[in-house]
Parts: structure tokens; sequence; C-alpha cells
């Protein structure tokens, strides 16, 4: 007889965790408060950027981010055939404008080092900069090109999954209101209590909760300290050519999908849990947007929204087995990789939940790391 396993979230990592656990043969219950995909997953500009997102150094936190957007094109591939739907994936490559020839000395050693992980990343200036993106302002002095990231349309990847999990057999539970008891027994699992639900059982859980995640405090037995960082996006109206790659710059990112918006992202605060839009935030990306891509100057947005970000305190989220807690697992606090990392979290979830899981990779992403 098949394994049991809850899934504690129905974000964008919750359900990557249900759909790979279905497609291994666990029978799967997704739970989610509110709407499946409605926070981080909602504020997300579906970035497949791990070159661009790790500047520094090579680390375990870069290295996920690497595999997961090798993984991505195969288990895309999968998620649109299970689902029947489109993700509107596209690998279109990234450039990082800079506008003073102060700041390009230091992207020398990041070139060399991104490189040896396969990046084919180069700078390019002048006519060869013009030439691969025109519309960017002529103030550029030049821009670190990275032919090798994508970027994927985060709510079509949240629709699909969802789909793909329910036609693999999955339960899912939306708005199942709050948590009022987890508990654990080594006879009998795992139970879930929600104001808005039976009752549910199961061998296994994965908790997929995200900025909510330090809730669980109590019940996990460990310190959890993730918290929301509210991220606001705006978009625009736009021509295919308008951009034809992602870019990045200090003060804001753009990227253009094929159903015509161009997104622009993301204003970061810290609000609680309050995901309301600001004009304040969003005129910050307006500017933003002006100065370096002087064809929307005068443009209305199309579109204005936010959601909040799972952050932990040192920027990696926490992947792993729950110390103390039989058949516990945490998958939160992605921040502003969920999108990227789904893969690769999902598999390392399932590695775990079939005892294959290598301890080496995951020990940088203890959850149980900030425990004293």
């Amino acid at each position: 007889m098949p394994q049991s396993v809850i899934i504690l979230g129905g974000g964008i990592i919750g359900l990557s965790c249900a759909f790979e656990a279905a497609l291994r043969g666990y029978e799967v219950s997704v739970v989610e408060t509110g709407a499946f995909g409605g926070q981080a997953s909602g504020a997300a500009a579906g970035m497949l950027a791990p070159y661009s997102e790790n500047t520094d150094q090579p680390d375990a936190f870069f290295r996920l981010c690497l595999d997961s957007l090798r993984l991505y094109e195969s288990w895309n591939g999968k998620v649109e055939e299970l689902s029947g739907m489109k993700t509107d994936w596209v690998r279109c490559g990234s450039l990082n404008v800079y506008r003073h020839e102060a700041d390009l000395l230091p992207l020398q050693s990041r070139i060399r080092w991104h490189n040896e992980w396969g990046a084919r990343a180069e700078l390019v200036k002048g006519e060869a900069l013009r030439k691969l993106e025109p519309g960017l302002s002529h103030d550029i002095a030049a821009a670190l090109y990275c032919p090798e990231e994508s970027h994927i349309y985060a709510p079509s990847l949240v629709a699909a999954l969802e789909i793909a999990c329910r036609r693999l057999g999955g339960q899912l539970y939306g708005h199942a209101g709050h948590l009022l008891d987890l508990a654990f027994s080594q006879s009998s699992g795992v139970t879930v209590r929600m104001s808005l639900l039976p009752e549910i059982n199961a061998d296994r859980i994965v908790i997929c909760s995200g900025a909510w995640s330090g809730a669980l405090e109590r019940w996990l037995g460990i310190a959890i300290p993730v918290h929301p960082i509210r991220g606001q996006i705006c978009s625009y109206e736009s021509m295919p050519d308008d951009l034809r790659h992602m870019v990045f710059s200090s003060q804001a990112y753009w990227v253009n999908k094929p159903i015509g918006r161009m997104v622009c992202g993301a204003s970061e605060d810290v609000a609680g849990f309050d995901s309301s839009v600001t004009d304040r935030g969003i005129q910050r990306l307006i500017r933003a947007s002006e100065r370096w891509l002087p064809q929307l100057a005068g443009r209305d947005t199309a579109h204005r929204w936010a959601g909040l970000r799972p952050a932990t305190m040192d920027g990696m989220p926490l992947i792993g087995s729950v110390d103390g807690k039989p058949g516990a697992i945490m998958a939160a606090g992605h921040y502003r990789n969920g999108i990227l990392l789904s893969p690769a979290t999902a598999m390392l979830v399932c590695d775990l939940l079939d005892g294959q899981a290598p301890a080496d990779q995951l020990a940088a992403f203890s959850p149980g790391r900030f425990t004293a």
C-alpha cells in the first residue's frame, strides 16, 4: 500500500512537492489556508536567474539554484504534458545593466567564476549592447549578458501544477482555514486539524507554509525565524520587441511576458502580513522604469499587485527532516527564489520521503539550524 503524505501549504513549493510525490506513487493531500499560489507565488516575475541572483560565490545556495535551473526544461515539460497547459517558459537570457565604468571592474571576477559554472557570460557595450537590447537607456555604460537564464509565467505554472496534481490523484483542499492542531505519533503518523476541514491523517507531512511557517514552532519544537517581506510589482502593456531579455538594474528588474505584459519588480518592504499595494512602492518602480527604459516614460501601468515572500535570517531556505518529529519534512523560506527552486526542492523532499536524500547537499539548509 502506498504511503500517504500531507503537503501543508499550496504555494509554488507545496504544489511542486505534491506533483513530484504523486509522480512517485505517494497518496497526496494538499492543504492550503487560502487560494493556491496566492502569496509569494503571486508576487513572482518567474525569473529563473541563478547567476543574476547570486553574485558573490558558488556556495551551497547558488549550487542548489543552478541545479534547479538545469532541471527546469524536463520538469516543466512533465507539468505541461500532465496538465495540458502551457506555462510560457522562455529562454531569453539576461542583461545586468550598469551606468558607470567604476561598476565594471568588480564584474571581472564575477564573470570568471560564473563561467566556470556554465554561465557563458560576457560584458557587452556600445553598439553590441544596442543590438542586443535597443530600448535600453543610452546612459548605460555596459551590461553583463548571460544567455543561460530564462523565465516562466508564474500564474500559469501554479495553475498547471494544480491541474496536474489533481490528474495524478492528489486531493487538494483550498480555503481550509487556519491550523488548529498538528500531532505526531510513532504508531499513527501525522494528524492535521484545520478550522474549515475535517481531520486529515497521513503517514508523513511536508511543511510548505511560506511566510507563515514561524507559527508552527510550537508544534515542531524548533526555531523557525521566517518573516514576510512584501514584494510589490507592476506591469505595462507591451509589444514583443519592447524587451528581448530579462533586464536587472540596481533599482528594479523587467521581464517581457508572452501574454503582452512587461513585468517590473520588485519594491520590497517589511509590512508584517499586509499584502496591500502602496503608491510609494509602485512609484519607486515607475521612476526606475523611466530611467532605464525610456520607452516606458509616461506609459500607464496596466496592473499592480503584491505578495508576501518568506525570508529567513540567512537568506537560505529550510529544507530537510525535522529532528524529533517523525515523518515531518520542511520546505519553506525560499524568499524570492521559490519559482526557480521548485524543481530542486521537490526532488530533495521526495528523496527524503524515499529515504535517499544526500545529507551533504542538505546540510546548509537544515530546518534546525537556528535552534539553540
